[in-house]
């Protein structure tokens, strides 16, 4: 379990995080989202004892990070996939990870099978790619088996049946009872991997929900009408004072009415529907809404939802 209190860090007049308070539970996997600039690597940064907080304090598994006496066997993280000797190879890189941890040899054997590198466990991990890099950082996240896992954009430069593997793995790793937290930009892959959601923006915590209840709060959801006579059914409806927008030809994006509504006033004014189909909000796009006011960095063709470079606050 991770739990965070109060936590605020300061760079000189920059507040990166400020009094953040949430609790990471065992059993689920925790998306960590947050536009650029957020503070989620900042905060990242703190959970794992690498960046002192300026206020507040974090705990996991009931203690300060470095209050552990052997880390790596509690949580096992990856902010930083690249972060090798780059002259080692894959299996050397990890056998000095345990060596020096006081984690069995046979260990790094498991790990290497885990995150299926067995092919390439010898070769320098300075030519790997960057999906490879990835697996490799995870393999050392879990070195340890560790009962806490935090991982940074873990998806990154994997491809398709890399992506199907991880999003697995930590459905495993959190059916085992684990706490896993893992922050990613991909919402749609967040959408069928993470059960609970931490999102913060400018630092401060927006939400701390369910991704049902998440998307269910953040926008209204609409309905499709398809109907060869579109205006006319476009008329019945904004006279019930709704939003109705065009999605192609003969197709209508109706909110603020429900799908059995829509098929009533239709049928009274003998107009014939060929599609009608509820339409939930994405994650993609809830998040969209909820943090709209809280970019950093906007994009200048489209300022409420654009996004921008994430500097060292992130």
């Amino acid at each position: 379990m991770i739990e965070a209190h109060g936590l605020t860090k300061r760079y000189g007049d920059k507040t990166a995080v400020a009094d953040l308070s949430f609790i990471v539970r065992p059993g689920v996997v925790t998306g960590f989202l947050g536009p650029n600039g957020a503070g989620k690597s900042t905060t990242m940064r703190m959970i794992l004892g690498l960046d002192a907080p300026t206020a507040g304090r974090v705990m996991v598994n009931g203690r300060h990070y470095a209050a552990h006496r052997a880390p790596l066997h509690e949580v096992g993280a990856m902010l930083e996939a690249r972060s090798i000797h780059t002259g080692r190879s894959a299996f050397n890189h990890l056998l000095s990870l345990a060596v020096t941890t006081g984690i069995r040899r046979s260990r790094v054997d498991e790990v290497i099978d885990i995150v299926g590198l067995r092919q390439v466990a010898g070769k320098r991990a300075g030519g790997f790619s960057l999906g490879m890099g990835q697996r490799l950082g995870i393999a050392s996240a879990l070195l340890g088996d560790p009962a806490t896992v935090v991982l940074d954009e873990p998806v990154n430069g994997l491809d398709p049946e890399g992506v199907l593997w991880i999003r697995n793995l930590l459905k495993d790793l959190a059916a085992e009872g684990r706490t896993v937290l893992v922050s990613s930009h991909l919402m749609s892959e967040m959408a069928v991997t993470a059960e609970h959601l931490i999102v913060i923006g400018r630092g401060q915590l927006i939400a701390d929900t369910s991704v049902r209840e998440f998307t269910r709060r953040a926008a209204r959801n609409s309905v499709l009408v398809r109907s060869d006579e579109a205006e006319r059914l476009r008329a019945a409806l904004t006279a019930q004072d709704v939003a109705v927008a065009s999605a192609g030809w003969g197709v209508l994006e109706v909110t603020g009415l429900s799908s059995d509504r829509i098929g009533r006033i239709a049928a009274d004014h003998e107009i014939a529907l060929a599609e009608l189909t509820p339409r939930q909000a994405s994650l993609e796009e809830a998040f969209m809404e909820l943090t709209r006011d809280a970019v950093e960095y906007q994009t200048p063709d489209r300022l409420s939802t654009g996004s921008g470079t994430e500097g060292r606050a992130a």
